[in-house]
This record gives structure tokens, sequence and C-alpha cells, in this order.
């Protein structure tokens, strides 16, 4: 095995620290990951993950949430965040020479956050109007509507950004609870790339005090993803489209093959759906696939939106490229799907966000592969490997989701009901 091209070190009584050296970079991103997300939340909790990642914005115990934004912009480069359905994200990327100033206050928002219940009640209305955004962008509505669909009776199922009803009923104290349960000494991950020193890094780290926690997650993981089809009655300019087969979860070893094959199927303007639907025919502006990892399940989807009165030719041609899509694997195609992945990593290689985002991975395995350790089982892969393993997750089943006026929505559902 290769020298790792990262440090890693677990702190007594705290995290996991992990870092990646880029000596020539100007600046150093730092990422706080936190093993929690909207999967873990019961039903009154729906979308607890997402709110706290806005509160903790929002003043510490040393700052006020202006004191807090202004320093933030003092520091300046990036200050961001983001929740998904197994993990919360806290990254700032700054100059090299303020990352010790910056990483005291991304621990100081992670580990003492003000939590106050003013501000909470403002935000709670940011929330209601991000969700309003997500509702009148169709592409987002229609995932929302087929991800529930997909995991039915499961939190996967639930939105991240949660409920009305359950944001209604939250307050501080029950954020604050939930805080108290999940950032704690095992759930978090701390990395850094750029220009930094591990030894300085940990040394950093080591002056703080960590909540403990000996209870582990327990996910409940899903059932079989559900097949068939999800008519959704929808006014609008287009017909959105989105169906999802069985894929691969966040750490298996069949990676590789699978970013090879979305690659190919919907990953670029050369790829199959992308020449048929978009390039031969102009039946969509939007088209793609799309490959969803998840620590226990997965999913590989395809997303188009196409105007009302060709929403049935348009599933007629992705019935026809998903049908003949794993035997006409070429070798050529192959070779140009790898040229592809290969720019994809090694200019990521470039970025110093990038490669901290990428180091967040180490909580879903043991031990991470660097970008080019992958580019060479990327290498590796043949074609009757892409084909077999194309097949057999194309012959799964598959659920489409499809929203648009009732007119189209009758036209389309008529077109695709005996295949599912």
């Amino acid at each position: 095995m290769n020298k790792p091209f990262y440090q890693e070190t677990r702190l007594p009584d705290g995290p996991l620290v992990l870092s990646c050296a880029m000596p020539e970079a100007q600046s150093v991103a730092l990422g706080v990951f936190v093993d929690v997300g909207s999967r873990d939340e019961v039903t009154a909790q729906a979308g607890m993950s997402h709110a706290l990642e806005h509160m903790l914005f929002k003043g510490t115990k040393r700052m006020d949430v202006h004191a807090l934004a202004e320093k933030l912009d003092e520091l300046g480069g990036n200050a961001n965040a983001f929740t998904s359905r197994e993990r919360t994200c806290f990254h700032l990327h700054v100059l090299h020479e303020h990352w010790q100033e910056s990483l005291a206050v991304l621990m100081d928002m992670v580990l003492e956050p003000a939590l106050p219940a003013d501000e909470w009640q403002r935000e709670r209305e940011v929330i209601y109007a991000e969700m309003a955004m997500v509702d009148d962008t169709p592409e987002e509505w229609v995932m929302d509507q087929h991800v529930e669909a997909l995991f039915p009776d499961h939190a996967l199922g639930r939105p991240v950004l949660g409920t009305h009803q359950a944001l209604s009923e939250m307050n501080a104290d029950a954020l604050r609870s939930y805080l108290q349960q999940h950032y704690s000494d095992g759930r978090l991950l701390i990395a850094a790339a750029g220009r930094i020193d591990h030894a300085e890094l940990v040394d950093a780290l080591s002056a703080l005090s960590f909540p403990q926690t000996d209870r582990a997650l327990d996910r409940l993981p899903p059932a079989t993803l559900a097949r068939g089809l999800q008519p959704l009655e929808r006014d609008g300019e287009q017909a959105q489209m989105v169906l999802s087969y069985p894929g691969i979860t966040v750490a298996s070893d069949e990676r590789p093959v699978a970013w090879l094959a979305n690659q190919m199927l919907g990953g670029g303007m050369s790829s199959r759906l992308f020449r048929e639907v978009r390039e031969k025919r102009g039946l969509a502006y939007s088209i793609g696939s799309h490959l969803s990892m998840l620590s226990d399940t997965g999913v590989w989807s395809v997303t188009c939106g196409s105007e009302p009165s060709r929403a049935d030719e348009c599933a007629a041609v992705l019935q026809d490229v998903l049908g003949g899509f794993a035997a006409d694997i070429g070798a050529e195609e192959l070779e140009r799907a790898k040229r592809q992945l290969e720019v994809q990593f090694r200019m990521g290689l470039d970025s110093v966000e990038g490669q901290m985002l990428h180091l967040g991975g180490r909580q879903d395995e043991a031990v991470l592969l660097s970008p080019l350790q992958w580019l060479e089982k990327i290498r590796s892969v043949d074609v009757e490997t892409v084909r077999s393993w194309s097949q057999q997750k194309l012959q799964q089943g598959k659920l489409w989701s499809i929203a648009a006026p009732e007119c189209a929505l009758t036209q389309v559902c008529d077109r695709i009901g005996p295949s599912c």
C-alpha cells in the first residue's frame, strides 16, 4: 500500500484529526464534520440537524451574532456549512497565516454556540423561506417527492430541511439538547488541507475540551428501494422526470466501476443521455445521471426536464437509452470516461477545499485513498466489468417520478406504465 496522503491523530478524549499538507498553497481549508444528519432525527425533530447548521452562525458564548459575523468577514475567505442525510459540516477557507485564529473561531462555534432563543425565532422564518424556495424550484421539489417515495416510512425519505410542523414546535432548548447528544468527541472529525503543519494543528486542538459520549448512532437500514410509478400533477413550463435504480454504498469497492458507468450514462456532454436526449433531439436542456451514496444504501438516478408537449417522447428515449446502455458500452467510450475522471480527480488536487472535504470521508471508512490511488483503480476497470455491473443494476427495477400538467402527465404515465 502506498503511503497515505494525509496524517491522522486521535486526540485523547477528543475527535479524529486529519490534515493534508499542500506546502505551496496560499490558503488553508478547515472543516468540522459531525456524524449526524437528517436520517438520525425522529419525526418530531425533522429538520433539527439543518436548523443547528443555521444556528451555529448566530453567536457563541464569547461573541454575539454580529461580532461573529464581523470576525468571519474580517478573516476573509469563505465561511459555510452544509447538512446532508448523514452528515453536518462547518468549514472555513482562509489565508494560511490566519488558520489558527480561524480554527479558534470555528471550534468556538461548534463547541460553545449561544443558541439564543430570539435568534431561533428569526432563523426559523429564514428556513421557512428556504423551504418556499425549494417548493418554487420544480427540479428540487420533484426530487424531494421522489426520495420520499423511494424510502417510504423511513427518515431517509424526509427532506433535509424538515417539516413546517416540526420546526414550528422546536425551541432553543430542544436544539441545545440535540447538540449535546450528537456534537461529541466520537461524532466529530476535524480536517484541514493547505499550508498547515499537522503537529501544530493537533497542538491547537489538544488545548480544547470536547464533550464525551459513549452512545453510538443506531441507524435503521432502509428496506428495499421502492419501485413503480409516482405521478405528480403540477402546473409549469416543464415536465420533470426522475428515475432511480439501486446504487452502491459510500464505502463500496465498486466505486470506480460505478463512477465510470455514471460518466458514460449521463456525466458529460458526450454521455449517452446528453447526446440522445439533448443533442440529437432537443428534448431537454437539463439531463444527467447521478450517484447518491449513503452508509447502508445508494441510488443511481437520472433527472430530466422537458416541455410537457414532448414529455412522452422524452420518456420513451430515456427508456431506449437505459435499455441498451449496458450491452453497448465500448472500449473507446470507456477510455473517454476514464480520461474525464482523470481530469476531475487531478484538477481536484489543486483545491484545498476539495482536499479538506475529501478528508471528511474518513468518517465512512477506515482508510482513505488519495485521488491518484483512485485513478489507478479506475484505469484498471475493463469493459466487461462495467457492462456486467451496469446490466445488474439496470435490471433491478426502478422508481419513476413524473411531475407535469395533467394532460402531459397522463401521456407520460401511459408511455412508461407497462415498464414499471
